[in-house]
């Protein structure tokens, strides 16, 4: 039986290094993302893992609207009537001190990780409930527990938590598992932009003395997908070398 699953924030970083993850383990994967270049980035994937099932497809996640007619348009494609794993994974940040943060930033970032695990939840999971069986992924960060310049991102993170916690109540009697993620300083585009004399900060916080791979998050990912972690419910699972912020 081939298990479906939903990535978004899919074109870039953790969500291609999970994309790549599940396809090579025989997954069907979605791919969704609000830059149009993950139709190439599945493309590629599906050639590199001869996995027929791989798809990529343009949605905001932070408008209902575009979920719902995303979700409809996988269905379709697919000739499916339901997904099993979703990974809330589209993120971004616009940090900023709190003084000089504007409505703008604060809108953006909480709106993109909480309205958008919101609305990509809410398309799944009639589907899981029906079918007795369902992963729910929750994208956090080890910044949830607070961090200079990231009230906004430290606000959605850690909303996300208490998000998990709360489905993993609410939907764990359908065999329904929701976990959440919380990746430390991981070598991604997001972490790209970060000033080199931050960086250096950052990893003398981390016992490991390096940055995560996003492969290193995929993995435990796949592993929250999987039967094996069937008994896995409401964990919030960091991956970040020890980092202490």
């Amino acid at each position: 039986m081939v298990r479906y699953a939903i990535i978004t924030g899919a074109a870039s970083g953790i969500g291609l290094a999970t994309s790549r993850k599940l396809a090579s383990l025989g997954y069907g994967v979605i791919m969704g993302d609000i830059s149009d270049v993950v139709k190439e980035k599945a493309k590629s994937i599906k050639e590199e893992t001869n996995n027929e099932r791989v798809i990529g497809l343009h949605v905001d996640v932070t408008d209902w609207n575009s979920c719902k007619e995303f979700y409809n348009e996988v269905l379709s494609i697919l000739g499916i009537d339901h997904v099993d794993v979703l990974v809330n994974n589209a993120g971004i940040i616009r940090d900023s001190l709190f003084i000089k943060m504007t409505p703008e930033q604060w809108d953006q970032v909480i709106k993109v990780h909480l309205y958008g695990a919101f609305n990509m939840t809410k398309q799944v999971v009639d589907g899981m409930i029906k079918n007795q069986w369902g992963r729910i992924i929750n994208m956090s960060s080890a910044s949830w527990k607070g961090n200079i310049g990231q009230a906004n991102y430290s606000a959605a993170k850690a909303g996300l938590i208490g998000f998990t916690l709360t489905l993993s109540r609410e939907l764990g009697k359908y065999n329904i598992t929701v976990n959440a993620i919380v990746p430390g300083f991981i070598d991604t585009p997001m972490t790209a932009s970060v000033p080199d004399k931050i960086k250096k900060l950052i990893m003398d916080r981390i016992p490991m003395g390096r940055m995560g791979r996003p492969e290193e998050v995929a993995n435990t990912i796949a592993f929250l997908a999987s039967e094996e972690a069937s008994y896995i419910n409401g964990a919030i699972i960091e991956v970040t070398g020890g980092l202490v912020l």
